[in-house]
């Protein structure tokens, strides 16, 4: 099968008819679980560029002589894309925030990071220290249109930018993030 047919294949069947509006923390959890096998394969034949973006920009951010030492969380981390494109760049303190076991499973297995947290962002114990960065990818839908994001995450992470946890340095769109697909990618340092 060529690219162009099993691009076809993917995208009619796979995660994009999976998440809904209205789609539980538990059941959002549960396709994960369900596709992460596949995972890799997917995002490929979808043309994912967003983890090579998102780590461009982290890259562009900290000098390749510190790198090692800034300690940065991958929220969403899926199967640890994001951080291995950071590890390719020089970066070794990186830490995965997953609340998928199955995608966590995978992740685990690329080596690159530290520490791992099965959770979702703002309900457990995964701590960035002060200077360090947080990395949020997403698609861009999912982000506006799953009550589970929309009107609160990015309240959330407002709310922690005006008590002084962290501060944004990137918020922007990420064209081409898979099948066409925008994304949305921030960046936040810790104060």
């Amino acid at each position: 099968m060529d690219k162009r047919n099993e691009k076809d294949e993917v995208s009619a069947s796979w995660i994009l008819d999976r998440i809904n509006p209205g789609i539980s923390p538990t059941k959002l959890i549960g396709v994960y679980d369900e596709i992460c096998s596949n995972y890799d394969k997917n995002v490929v034949i979808l043309d994912y560029g967003g983890p090579s973006t998102a780590a461009e920009e982290i890259a562009n951010m900290v000098p390749e002589k510190k790198r090692q030492q800034v300690r940065v969380l991958d929220v969403a981390a899926g199967t640890g894309l994001v951080g291995c494109h950071l590890h390719k760049k020089g970066f070794t303190n990186i830490d995965a925030l997953e609340p998928s076991e199955g995608m966590m499973n995978i992740l685990k297995k690329t080596g690159v990071y530290t520490l791992k947290y099965q959770e979702f962002i703002g309900t457990g114990h995964s701590t960035v220290p002060k200077g360090g960065l947080v990395v949020i990818l997403m698609r861009l839908e999912f982000f506006l249109t799953l009550d589970e994001y929309k009107d609160k995450m990015e309240n959330f992470m407002d709310r922690l930018e005006k008590t002084n946890v962290w501060r944004k340095e990137v918020k922007k769109t990420v064209p081409n993030f898979y099948s066409g697909k925008e994304g949305i990618l921030f960046i936040y340092r810790v104060l």
